[in-house]
């Protein structure tokens, strides 16, 4: 990747080049943190082409009046040859604009960095954990996982283009109660495939096909062995097989989605190894496990409620409203017990951690991040962790509810939503809204050929790039950097539209929010589309002017960066861009 900075990262350097030179004259204090500066467009694009809150935030710490500072920057952000103008706002914000050549510059620089434009060194290497996914391995993928995989695999994507090494990781949850229902589902499978008519699937068992093959598996394995057997001498081996059957199953389901995890770690084997007992034994000697007895059911307390000595994690002291239990009383471990030795084991190896979670799952955050604190901040400074939380997903097909599939028995499968609309449509949806707010995927939309349907409006962008392409080729035109100068106002604000990209996508990494990239997507290809619509009622405006080769190259050489960008963008998503449509 060449060493070029791009437009808003070069007048970041600017600025703190002018605080280093204010330092030095003794008109600004040293060592003032400099953190919360920024360098982005102004809210009003009337105000100019750039904006920094430099002097609002050194302001006060410097011991000094905002727009005095400011006056001080702007004399010499003034005497940068990209800057026509220098302007302070309000109390002191600072409002720059820019030359047109600045900004052709930075059109060269996206041709120049090509897939490398937003690339950046923001991690400098640090290893990020994240953890997605992580569906009981008790049948194929649903739906209902499918938003949380596309976030967290689009985010590992992000922070690895952003200079961070990334781990993605699966969790396993093989030692709880749900995997001796699997082995028992299994058991009646396996009877079927010796010919024993099992009739309806007893209630509380998994009834999906699925586990038909599962069970002729285990036929041809074990024979009869294990038809009259006691449970005793079958669950375990019918357990450990039927997982490992649906493991691959789902990794089979995720491969669809272009997902692929670098580690699965099993639940089971970490209890095996006696990772949750160590956790305990540590926490312990730091007076943050004791036991104690929990407060009795709110409301009217059950019959069979007997106050149980167990053994009980502080997370009061962190903010919790209540001390939680780590085991049961029966000694097996909570899911929370076994979480907090799994993300302590996490962090051995990380810098920091991401967890992509069902929005169900909401009521554990707070204990489990205090848990993640106490186990990994003894030394003072604790792994970060943060929890994002992902709502459902509600399937429509024009409008109405979908049925569920029979395959699962009571779901929708991944794969056969993917089968009908493909990979491509399915990630993309999946983004354009905030993780937290809830979604509906309507099969009829998704697809639908219209400015309202995100997908098409994006990729059309890129096509539409293409197809002009080919077009001005048939005539004899090529893209051309040499007369950019031509460039007019319109085809100047779609480059500073453009030029926002590396800042954005160092923005998303920083907020662990991929959907950001999609929201400028859409935002590109909606500029894009407006300059071509002018060209259907001024002739002149469009991209191939057939009497004027210059302003064509210009032209040309302006959409193939455009075109560029959105399939920078579409590659961090994991969706690939269409040259046809």
């Amino acid at each position: 990747m060449s060493d070029t900075k791009t437009l808003y990262a070069a007048f970041a350097g600017h600025i703190s080049d002018v605080l280093d030179r204010l330092e030095a004259a003794g008109e600004l204090p040293a060592g003032l943190n400099r953190a919360a500066i920024t360098v982005e467009p102004p809210r009003d694009a009337s105000h100019g082409d750039l904006a920094t809150n430099a002097a609002m935030v050194l302001a006060k710490p410097a011991g000094k009046n905002p727009r005095q500072l400011a006056e001080a920057l702007v004399a010499e952000l003034s005497k940068l040859p990209q800057v026509t103008s220098a302007e302070i706002a309000g109390p002191g914000f600072i409002n720059l604009r820019l030359t047109p050549e600045t900004w052709i510059d930075e059109l060269r620089a996206i041709a120049r960095l090509g897939a490398d434009y937003g690339r950046s060194n923001l991690g400098g290497g640090t290893t990020v954990n994240i953890e997605y996914v992580s569906a009981n391995p008790t049948g194929p993928m649903h739906m209902g996982h499918c938003r949380g995989a596309v976030v967290g695999d689009a985010l590992a994507t992000l922070l690895e283009y952003s200079g961070h090494k990334v781990i993605r990781e699966y969790y396993v949850n093989d030692a709880g109660a749900q995997v001796d229902v699997l082995a028992r589902s299994a058991h009646v499978r396996y009877r079927e495939a010796l010919g024993e008519a099992v009739g309806e699937i007893p209630e509380g068992l998994y009834p999906g096909d699925y586990l038909v093959p599962v069970g002729q598996q285990l036929a041809a394995e074990f024979g009869d062995r294990y038809v009259t057997a006691p449970e005793t001498e079958w669950l375990v081996p019918f357990r450990e097989k039927a997982v490992a059957a649906m493991l691959v199953m789902i990794k089979q389901d995720l491969a669809l989605l272009g997902i692929h995890h670098d580690l699965f770690s099993s639940e089971a084997e970490l209890q095996a190894a006696g990772k949750p007992e160590e956790a305990e034994k540590w926490l312990r000697s730091q007076d943050l496990v004791y036991d104690g007895v929990l407060e009795a059911p709110k409301g009217k307390t059950p019959e069979d409620w007997e106050p149980v000595a167990l053994p009980l994690f502080r997370s009061t002291k962190f903010g919790d409203d209540q001390d939680r239990p780590i085991k049961k009383s029966n000694g097996a471990w909570t899911y929370f017990g076994a979480d907090l030795a799994y993300h302590y084991q996490k962090a051995q190896s990380a810098d920091a951690l991401v967890d992509i979670w069902g929005a169900d799952h909401a009521g554990t955050v707070k204990r489990i991040k205090a848990a993640v604190a106490a186990m990994t901040g003894a030394d003072g400074k604790a792994t970060p962790f943060e929890v994002k939380l992902v709502q459902m997903v509600q399937l429509l097909r024009n409008g109405e509810p979908v049925k569920m599939s029979k395959r699962s028995g009571n779901f929708v499968t991944l794969a056969d939503v993917v089968e009908e609309v493909g990979k491509d449509v399915v990630r993309f949806t999946m983004l354009t809204r905030k993780p937290e707010a809830q979604m509906d995927f309507d099969f009829a939309k998704v697809v639908e050929a219209s400015k309202d349907n995100p997908v098409f409006y994006v990729q059309y962008g890129n096509a539409r790039v293409h197809s002009t392409l080919r077009k001005a080729a048939a005539e004899g035109f090529a893209p051309s950097d040499a007369d950019l100068e031509l460039l007019g106002e319109e085809e100047l604000e779609l480059i500073k539209l453009a030029a926002q990209f590396p800042r954005l996508v160092e923005a998303a990494a920083v907020a662990r929010e991929p959907h950001r990239v999609a929201f400028f997507l859409g935002d590109l290809a909606a500029g894009f589309h407006a300059y071509w619509n002018v060209g259907n009622d001024r002739p002149e405006k469009r991209f191939i002017v057939a009497q004027n080769g210059q302003v064509t190259g210009a032209r040309l050489f302006l959409a193939s960066q455009i075109g560029q960008l959105v399939r920078n963008g579409l590659a961090l998503l994991g969706v690939e861009a269409v040259e046809e449509m």
